[in-house]
């Protein structure tokens, strides 16, 4: 018999070479409001991209990294 389960998403960011679990505030959220969510509480979201989804672990990853600091 088949079974199915819902994944839980999980937003990732690094910040000083720590990667940090950002818990998912609504499952109606797209990704681009959960980026904008988080970018009060950690600036550097401002200018982040999304990256993913990714299916680790049980979870849907998506992953924010900051285009700061990069050229071109």
């Amino acid at each position: 018999m088949l079974q199915t389960t819902t994944l839980s998403r999980i937003f990732l960011h690094r910040e000083n070479h720590i990667e940090v679990r950002l818990t998912d505030p609504g499952e109606t959220f797209s990704p681009e409001a959960v980026l904008n969510f988080y970018s009060g509480t950690y600036p550097i979201l401002t200018t982040a991209k999304i990256i993913g989804p990714e299916i680790l672990n049980d979870e849907i990853q998506y992953r924010f990294e900051s285009t700061m600091g990069t050229k071109g």
